[in-house]
């Protein structure tokens, strides 16, 4: 479905969105996906297509979800937004004044900045972390209490691939009193009524999500990585097991609707608020997309990062505005919002690839999304 409303979009540029959308299903580029855009608050893109599940011949279909992995964290950052907003804590707090048994190993000097800017200093998923301890919340928590880092708090960037939802999930049960994903379904989801949207999947919707299929140019099973529990096709398992979808993660596990993630991102970019529902303040939405570091992984790959979002990444479009926000999620996924072109994009594709060719089909799309409100 493609929509044109009282802004300016083009529609028959809007029309070769669908045909690329289409295009990538047939020649293979991913089994199956859905796509869709606010521009300027309202809704002008709800696109899905292909196949759920190859070795059923299940369709994606309208109501379907899809495994977002690190698309994840900026539903656990809005948490943490909303409650800063709330004067609940301060960016600079540090971890122990909320939750005094995390300081063990040297890491009393955490902040909360350093935990949403992945600088905490320990990047490394422990390796008892197995799916089956993923339900229990107390093992992850305890998991993270005892990990001693690999960096001083705030001297490394280095992304926190898993380790940065349990700590965001904790914070905000630590702060508030309610668990994560209430606290996300109360107070984010309800409000903007993402009815699609779960971080912690309930068991009886489970027949709805797309299966994650590795294609061909999958990320090297034979290849070396410091985190050994997310190295080679482990990944891809995680993402096809039903106790990881119903896991709290909010890092990387999180199941949702691109119709429902755009939506979220609409929210954003209009500075707290859609349709009439206010979420956030807008300053609060200010600080939040703003620039906190520009500095280099430890793979030496540069990045620049705001309270739990990614800022100006190739996947946003071709040559996205400086100001643009969101995340990807590993091998799949991506979505965005740019404020000074009025658009929140997500792009949700259940086939696993390598990043260079993930990076080049999520950018076409996110580019040809740009061209039809330029």
């Amino acid at each position: 479905m493609t929509t044109q409303t009282a802004a300016k979009v083009d529609g028959r540029k809007l029309k070769k969105v669908e045909e690329l959308f289409n295009e990538q299903i047939a020649n293979g580029t991913h089994p199956g996906a859905a796509v869709a855009a606010y521009y300027k608050g309202e809704p002008i893109l709800d696109l899905w297509g292909g196949v759920a599940d190859a070795t059923t011949g299940r369709k994606v279909q309208k109501d379907s979800m899809f495994m977002m992995f690190s698309c994840t964290k900026p539903l656990g950052a809005a948490c943490m937004h909303l409650l800063w907003e709330r004067g609940k804590f301060g960016w600079d707090d540090p971890v122990v004044k909320h939750w005094p048994t995390f300081g063990k190993q040297g890491k009393d000097k955490v902040t909360i900045r350093h935990v949403l800017t992945h600088m905490s200093g320990f990047p490394i998923t422990p390796e008892e972390m197995t799916a089956d301890k993923l339900l229990d919340w107390d093992f992850c928590v305890r998991a993270m209490e005892n990990i001693t880092p690999d960096y001083a708090p705030g001297t490394q960037l280095a992304y926190h691939a898993l380790n940065f939802g349990w700590m965001v999930g904790e914070l905000v049960h630590r702060i508030d009193g309610r668990m994560f994903d209430r606290f996300l379904r109360e107070e984010i989801a309800a409000p903007l009524g993402l009815k699609d949207t779960h971080v912690g999947l309930p068991a009886s919707e489970e027949g709805r999500v797309c299966h994650v299929h590795e294609m061909p140019d999958a990320i090297n099973r034979a290849v070396t990585s410091p985190d050994r529990v997310l190295q080679g096709d482990a990944l891809i398992v995680l993402g096809n097991t039903p106790a990881v979808h119903q896991s709290v993660q909010p890092a990387a596990f999180g199941i949702a609707s691109a119709r429902d993630m755009a939506k979220f991102y609409a929210m954003y970019v209009g500075l707290g608020q859609i349709g009439g529902v206010r979420v956030m303040k807008p300053e609060t939405v200010g600080g939040a997309i703003a620039k906190q570091l520009e500095a280099n992984t430890p793979q030496g790959v540069l990045q620049k990062r705001a309270l739990g979002h990614m800022l100006e990444a190739v996947t946003y479009g071709v040559s996205p505005n400086p100001r643009s926000f969101g995340h990807g999620g590993a091998g799949t996924t991506v979505a965005w919002g740019d404020p000074d072109a009025g658009l929140a994009v997500c792009i949700l594709t259940n086939g696993f690839r390598e990043n260079t060719a993930n990076q080049k089909r999520l950018q076409a799309m996110s580019q040809a999304i740009r061209d039809a409100v330029a």
